[in-house]
């Protein structure tokens, strides 16, 4: 804990990471892999569905290509998070994360747009289409995509770029198991028109998975409150806290993907000798998952004169 001697007298609270971060080496692993394993897919679904004419698989060819540069711009965040801070960048790189996460959301909406309307157009005019090949390559995609899921399974809670990679691995594994669905029917009816029927309904689920992540990253861009952090019960406490009269001037924003920060003015009685700031730090890195704290504290009537005080809540 350091003192300084400014207007009011400052307290910061010492720097600890919380306890559930994403094992690094893990997650180098799990992006390898699951990069190499749909790039290959990749190529070979947008093959099939070139030589089979079939708009589903093109589709989610396409969507799967996203996913790729995705992982690629995920992988590419997680490392440069991990790099020091430096005079000029003195939180260091922790929000590339969730810049990256808020690009991908993007693309991804992005992407989808020309696909409907590809597939709208389409629905006029279907084509014969090969179900059983169909089926067969969606067949293969089921198992890459849900294998690649499972990859940051593990790791998704802690951090909304692994979140980002995890649902996009999520919704392809449901995408393939519509296309095969679409192949079996058209097998079987031969109702080609279901190949954009199917294009659509990938399309859904891609906003419904992905409109979250947007939401979710545009907020932790705009420095909002992190999902999950509850700031009256914060405040509560900080007010419950012995000595303390008044809180100010509360602010909680992400630093990165997996870790927050807080800063606050106490106000605290002239005459408290019980107020210690290193319990208040530990509460609030070990029940609210706030490792980087800064408080600064104002004595007696100190605190109502100071400037901030009426500006921030």
């Amino acid at each position: 804990m350091m003192a300084h001697s400014h207007a009011h007298g400052h307290a910061h609270a010492h720097h600890h990471h919380g306890p559930s971060l994403p094992a690094t080496g893990n997650l180098n692993t799990a992006f390898l892999l699951g990069i190499g394993l749909n790039v290959l897919y990749v190529m070979v679904e947008a093959g099939a569905g070139w030589w089979y004419n079939s708009l589903a698989l093109l589709t989610d060819a396409g969507h799967n290509f996203t996913d790729v540069i995705s992982l690629l711009l995920a992988f590419f965040a997680l490392k440069i998070s991990q790099r020091k801070p430096t005079d000029r960048f003195t939180y260091g790189y922790g929000k590339s994360t969730t810049l990256v996460s808020l690009l991908n959301a993007v693309l991804l909406l992005l992407a989808v747009g020309a696909i409907g309307w590809e597939a709208i157009e389409r629905l006029g005019t279907a084509p014969a289409l090969n179900g059983t090949a169909i089926s067969l390559v969606s067949g293969v995609g089921i198992l890459i995509n849900a294998g690649t899921a499972l990859l940051f399974f593990r790791d998704k809670d802690h951090d909304i770029n692994v979140k980002g990679a995890y649902l996009h691995m999520a919704a392809d594994a449901l995408v393939s198991l519509g296309v095969v669905v679409a192949g079996v029917v058209m097998y079987y009816t031969d109702w080609f028109w279901v190949d954009a029927v199917m294009s659509l309904v990938i399309v859904a689920v891609i906003v419904w998975s992905t409109w979250g992540l947007l939401v979710e990253s545009l907020r932790l861009t705009l420095d909002a409150v992190p999902h999950g952090v509850d700031l009256a019960a914060i405040r509560a406490y900080l007010l419950e806290v012995p000595g303390v009269t008044e809180v100010h001037d509360l602010h909680v924003w992400a630093m990165s993907s997996t870790e927050n920060s807080l800063t606050a003015h106490l106000v605290v009685e002239e005459d408290s000798s019980d107020f210690q700031l290193s319990e208040i730090r530990n509460d609030l890195r070990d029940h609210f998952h706030i490792p980087h704290v800064t408080l600064q504290v104002e004595r007696g009537t100190e605190g109502h004169a100071c400037a901030d005080a009426g500006v921030y809540h």
